[in-house]
């Protein structure tokens, strides 16, 4: 009998006789591995309950004790980094190096929760007035909603809970039911380190959990990331619902690279940022626009770098895993007969890989394609896979000029070594996050994440000083101790002496 993942409501397993289920695969081998429970409105309601009936207790908890419960959360997840990294290869089939990393970059942002009593520290001014003193507080907003992507499903809830839960407030997470145990491993891994049952819940499903949660009026605040159109309604319906939203959204991120670049290290920027997890990052470089001058260069060395990638399964080495599901696999093989009816060039064609692993797995193989026309799908698309597009450009002005026309506006990177360029770059690109000779400008936990234009909606970015912000809501107070002195009627507007 096939298990199935339950919910994980007020410190327990819930929802094990759910009349809906969902399978969960294992890419690697094309097989249904697992079940997983889908919730209903009123599985929703049992979590928002816990997490509400959690809440004040957890506020009023010490911030010593929050933060001694954060330091032995990092400690375990760090000793048991090699668990999660095996069922991250299991459900998503990323390899065992790339789950490390993913893990490692959650762990980051663990280690800036452990610093939330420096970080919520208030603000005091003394004597504004005579006698009168203001001062600031930041506390927790109450119970706050985590919807997080199949592409990360250990590294994005780790965006978003330490900091949630180091403010003080309770979560209840919704992670994606392509793969979902690493949520329910996370959540029994902060139950081990000390956190209180019901501070930290998970709910699994479809539309119709995301929907419970984001119309619930018990939740505060919602946290997402995923493609442009579903963060545009997450924004829209939680906005309608009254709740603060972070919700990133989707990237064709461009890398420029001009005559004067190192194109060794631009080939092998290009080929560790394209096909790095299967491509199936919002960071991950889709678009390389090369000067004309050295395209026929670069896109060679790209070409040879790509053939000795090895595709298969991640757990024996190999360089690229599958995707995540076989509906994904051909929807992104499908890119390739609309690129040559488009007129460009398929350089190295991934649609047959030769694989190291079961033939019966979601297997891609890296992909080139040159010459991509930026009226084509496969340049305008997020298409989510292994496939590189190289657009040629006459010039710098030309190559600033595509990424800025673009919707989106998630991450970029130029490559050169002209200072001068790089700094124009900088300030002239449409783009929330920048690399100069850096593929994959992802920041360091305690500088914020976070694009511009259809890459992002909401309040406030995640993770860094914006994610401290987003989870807290700051209260002035002002204060004067009254002696005899301070009495008397006056109706005019009070002012400063």
């Amino acid at each position: 009998m096939t298990d199935t993942i339950q919910h994980w409501i007020g410190g327990a397993p819930a929802g094990g006789d759910a009349a809906r289920t969902g399978p969960v695969y294992n890419p690697a081998l094309g097989v249904e591995q697992k079940r997983v429970a889908f919730a209903e409105a009123s599985d929703v309601d049992a979590a928002v309950e816990a997490a509400a009936g959690a809440f004040p207790a957890w506020r009023d908890t010490s911030m010593a004790k929050r933060q001694q419960v954060m330091f032995r959360f990092r400690e375990l997840l760090n000793e048991r980094s090699g668990e999660l990294a095996e069922i991250l290869t299991s459900e998503h089939g990323k390899v065992l190096g790339d789950a490390q990393g993913e893990i490692s970059r959650g762990l980051e942002v663990v280690e800036l929760a452990c610093a939330m009593p420096f970080a919520t520290k208030g603000e005091y001014s003394e004597n504004v007035s005579t006698g009168v003193d203001v001062y600031t507080l930041r506390q927790p907003v109450g119970v706050v909603g985590i919807i997080s992507p199949f592409n990360f499903p250990a590294m994005v809830p780790l965006w978003f809970f330490p900091l949630a839960i180091a403010t003080g407030n309770t979560v209840v997470l919704k992670p994606s039911e392509k793969d979902p145990s690493a949520a329910v491993w996370l959540a029994r891994l902060m139950q081990e380190a000390g956190l209180p049952d019901g501070v930290l819940n998970v709910v699994h499903g479809d539309k119709v959990a995301v929907d419970a949660l984001l119309e619930h009026p018990t939740v505060r605040s919602i946290s997402f990331v995923g493609s442009t159109p579903i963060a545009r309604y997450i924004y829209a319906t939680a906005t309608a619902n009254g709740k603060r939203v972070q919700a990133l959204g989707g990237a064709k991120n461009h890398m420029l690279v001009l005559p004067d670049a190192d194109l060794d290290l631009a080939a092998d920027a290009a080929v560790n940022a394209g096909f790095g997890s299967a491509g199936e990052r919002c960071m991950a470089i889709s678009a390389v626009l090369a000067v004309e001058q050295v395209a026929d260069e670069f896109v060679a060395k790209v070409a040879e770098r790509m053939s000795r990638l090895t595709t298969g399964d991640g757990r024996r080495g190999c360089d690229m895993g599958p995707l995540i599901t076989r509906e994904h696999r051909d929807k992104v093989a499908g890119y390739l007969d609309v690129a040559a009816t488009d007129g460009a060039s398929v350089v190295v064609d991934g649609r047959d890989p030769q694989v190291d692993g079961d033939p019966n797995g979601f297997w891609m193989g890296p992909t080139l394609v040159d010459r991509v026309p930026t009226s084509s799908a496969v340049y305008r698309d997020e298409i989510f896979g292994p496939v590189l597009s190289v657009v040629r450009v006459s010039g710098y002005e030309e190559g600033l000029g595509i990424i800025n026309a673009s919707p989106y506006g998630n991450g970029t990177a130029i490559f050169t070594n002209d200072g001068g360029a790089a700094r124009r770059f900088q300030r002239e690109v449409t783009v929330g996050m920048v690399g100069i000779n850096v593929p994959i400008p992802v920041p360091v936990a305690y500088h914020s994440f976070g694009g511009w234009k259809d890459s992002f909606f909401g309040d406030a970015k995640a993770y860094g000083a914006r994610g401290f912000d987003f989870f807290t809501q700051e209260k002035a107070i002002t204060s004067r101790w009254l002696d005899p002195s301070h009495g008397g009627i006056n109706l005019g507007f009070p002012q400063h002496e």
